[in-house]
């Protein structure tokens, strides 16, 4: 396969769900996984597709509990496409005899491209060629080509398409106890002889949904509409060596959208003024090759090729047509159903990225926080607390939507889910608003919603911390922090954790920037935000009061992880990884075997070692002194090894962490944890759960590790600054960036060589800012240096 097609030859069935999300196509509005058109939804195929931010909210009955949770909805299903030999049953691979099968995704064109030869006895084949695209010009539209080939045989085929409003979510195995029912009031229809719609709706987010298909065929169509189906059904006439051809062109809207009346007219007149599947193509090529202009990324190798499926994956999920919507990062994309299609904090690992090619999608998936600030407020409020408390979980309003309680599949047991005082998701979205301000110069947004958010985020923190005469200093008790691992301390009565270092420093930092925010403000727009919110000025002398003495509490010389972690029992790992094939859900081994990870000095991924995914080395030393604790090089180097050799890396942004913070100390280690973020979904590292959706955070993650973490690229005090670290594994590589106002910014490093061109423009010069000079590069100019060994 070549750096720009992903290729799988041959059918396996225990592959089919790997293969499905990953050659998923989308377009930021909706997405269809990569399953195969003549295939059922079963224990092998699940042709899901969805809609950003389409949720439905039901109630189950779990161990004796009634149990609420909101879903991102599997909808309509528009990829049936099943034929046969008149009289004989429909030709599947899992039910014939299948002689050839390939697919290959053309990430370039954004198109799935799959090719089969059934045998149909007595020497006679049918070969079977289709292309599917979903639309990235029109959101609202896809298309299906299928051709038919006779080897050996002249005769008829039966070909019957479908629009099916049946499905349910059922695509991720532990949520199977939960009502999946999520659409009712299912209606069909026939338009014209050519198009069929289908129209229903959720079940009590009661939004509509309308769908339209029309099938394009050498032959006549007819229809057959029943309660839950609109189905098409023609017969072609074959003839060896000549292709019959079928199009199927669909679209979807839904009552969310904007600028229609209603959503089945809305599809029905879309759907009668697409092109044909050739121009659609073209169209779709067109839009597919701006996006890649703008996110260009030369990468060599095998790493190269992983990177562009990546990107392709977040443009899928994460497009300009995102800037329509109300829609937040899906931790698993829009893939599959794993995490109910929820929002949580991936987004610190998205839009750093994004920031630098597609600012306006950022300033979008902002906004989708800001609209639920007064949610965030509501919730702080319910726990006694001021300011913003934004949920771990978040869904269509923005409440908190984390299960009270979820299946650990190794004990069949239920367990009350904490996870949802993670509170520091408040930080990653305040990080968010200013990195996002800083790489786009956007001043507008940083003044109004911008410093709004972050005012209320930081008086969150404020009134968290409560001090402690004992320690001269202000805690936040009762969290949980990025690990996930640890909830509770052993024995506790209830849960939470005291001092978690990340939540801590994070929220310091949060304070610090949210006051400088403040004081910097436009005085007419420092005025409106204080009468909005009531701030004055003994309230900004608490929050630097606050941001000076939150405790970072140590132990054994390094960062500890939460107070009390270096007094938990030390796990024998050796033993847990002899007796285990893979250990890196080692919260759910315990629990199986009657034990708890609270016992223990184990992580599940990077906690206080995000600090350095977060911050370069000089602002965590800077973060450090402000709280009046030296960081120096020595003791965040043990640090690191401490918790390296205490990690299961039980999440796909393990890795991603570990092989940053190892690239920038220059650690020779550090291409094993960057190939295994690479790998995380291509090879399924955390054993079967790429199938139920993509990990976008870490993929995303890995892009930014290129763009950012291997070259020390930070942009802050209205300067671009850079600090390259070497990866000998990685040692030429460039990409494009969008820098306040730059398009097309070039960055290329190749054997010790740098090299950054700014197109022309009438801007002002870009100020670059080395480890040992600063220069200003002209719009038009390039300018070159060789690197410090």
């Amino acid at each position: 396969m070549s750096g720009w097609t992903w290729q799988y030859d041959g059918y396996t069935a225990a592959d089919e769900r790997l293969r499905e999300a990953l050659c998923t196509l989308g377009n930021g509005y909706m997405a269809t996984r990569g399953a195969l058109p003549e295939c059922a939804a079963d224990a092998v195929h699940y042709p899901g597709t969805y809609a950003a931010g389409c949720y439905n909210r039901l109630v189950s009955r779990i161990a004796g509990r009634d149990v609420e949770n909101e879903d991102m909805v599997n909808l309509p299903n528009w990829l049936p496409l099943r034929f046969r030999v008149p009289g004989r049953p429909w030709l599947t691979p899992d039910t014939a005899t299948v002689l050839e099968h390939r697919q290959t995704l053309h990430l370039s064109s954004g198109l799935l491209e799959r090719t089969s030869r059934y045998a149909l006895g007595e020497q006679q084949t049918l070969s079977v060629r289709q292309q599917r695209l979903v639309h990235m010009g029109d959101p609202h539209l896809a298309a299906l080509r299928t051709e038919f080939t006779a080897e050996g045989f002249t005769g008829e085929l039966d070909v019957e398409a479908e629009l099916d409003g049946g499905v349910t979510n059922d695509g991720v195995p532990r949520y199977r106890a939960l009502d999946g029912r999520h659409l009712t009031h299912v209606h069909t229809g026939a338009h014209t002889p050519d198009t069929v719609w289908l129209r229903c709706r959720t079940r009590t987010s009661d939004i509509r949904i309308g769908m339209a298909a029309r099938l394009a065929a050498p032959v006549p169509v007819t229809d057959r509409l029943e309660p839950l189906r609109a189905l098409q059904r023609l017969r072609l006439r074959l003839t060896p060596g000549q292709k019959s051809t079928v199009d199927k062109t669909i679209a979807l809207h839904t009552s969310r959208d904007p600028a229609i009346s209603d959503p089945l007219s809305a599809a029905i007149d879309r759907v009668h003024a697409a092109p044909c599947f050739d121009e659609l193509l073209q169209s779709h090529l067109t839009a597919w090759g701006q996006l890649w202009r703008r996110a260009e990324l030369d990468v060599p190798g095998d790493a190269g090729r992983i990177l562009r499926l990546h990107l392709f994956h977040v443009l899928q999920t994460l497009s300009p047509h995102t800037t329509e919507l109300d829609v937040g990062v899906p931790a698993r994309g829009l893939h599959g159903e794993a995490y109910r299609g929820h929002v949580f904090w991936d987004e610190l690992f998205v839009l750093p990225y994004l920031n630098l090619h597609f600012p306006e999608v950022s300033r979008a998936l902002l906004g989708y926080r800001h609209r639920r600030l007064e949610q965030a407020r509501t919730a702080a409020a319910a726990a006694g607390r001021r300011g913003a408390m934004y949920p771990w979980q978040s869904g269509s309003d923005g409440r908190e939507e984390t299960q009270q309680l979820h299946l650990n599949p190794r004990s069949g047991r239920w367990l009350p889910d904490h996870s949802r005082l993670q509170h520091h998701v408040g930080s990653a979205i305040a990080y968010n608003v200013w990195q996002y301000c800083e790489a786009s110069g956007d001043a507008e947004f940083l003044h109004t919603i911008g410093a709004e958010m972050l005012l209320e985020i930081a008086r969150f923190w404020a009134d968290a911390a409560t001090y402690d005469e004992s320690l001269e200093r202000h805690r936040i008790r009762g969290v949980v922090g990025p690990d996930e691992y640890h909830e509770a301390y052993p024995g506790a009565a209830g849960p939470g954790l005291d001092d978690n270092a990340y939540t801590n420093v994070t929220a310091a930092w949060v304070l610090a920037r949210a006051l400088r925010v403040v004081r910097t403000l436009p005085e007419p727009r420092r005025r409106e935000l204080a009468e909005r919110t009531g701030l004055d000025e003994s309230e900004l002398e608490q929050w630097e009061d606050v941001s000076r003495t939150l405790h970072v509490p140590f132990h054994a010389g390094v960062i500890s992880q939460f107070q009390g972690y270096g007094d938990l029992a030390e796990l024998d790992w050796n033993a847990y990884r002899k007796r285990y094939d893979d250990i890196r859900r080692l919260d759910r081994i315990l629990e199986a075997e009657g034990d708890s990870v609270n016992r223990y000095q184990a992580s599940k991924q990077a906690d206080v070692l995000m600090l350095g995914y977060l911050f370069s080395p000089l602002e965590l030393r800077s973060l450090f002194e402000r709280l009046g604790y030296r960081l120096d090089a020595e003791t965040w180097q043990r640090t690191v090894d401490y918790y390296l050799a205490r990690t299961s890396h039980g999440s796909t942004l393990s890795g991603l962490v570990h092989g940053w913070v190892l690239a920038r100390a220059r650690r020779t280690e550090a291409w094993r944890f960057c190939l295994e973020a690479l790998r995380g979904d291509i090879a399924d590292l955390q054993g079967g759960t790429t199938g139920e959706g993509i990990h976008l955070g870490a993929m995303a993650g890995t892009l930014d590790l290129v763009q950012r973490g291997l070259t020390g690229l930070e942009t802050r005090a209205g300067a671009l600054w850079l600090d390259p670290v070497p990866l000998p594994q990685l040692s030429a590589y460039g990409f494009s960036i969008h820098y306040q106002g730059h398009w097309g910014v070039r960055v290329r490093l190749e054997h010790e060589q740098m090299e950054i061109t700014v197109p022309s423009s009438g801007l002002a010069p870009i100020d670059v800012r080395l480890p040992d000079r600063a220069v200003g590069v002209e719009p038009g100019g390039t300018y070159r240096l060789t690197l410090p060994e």
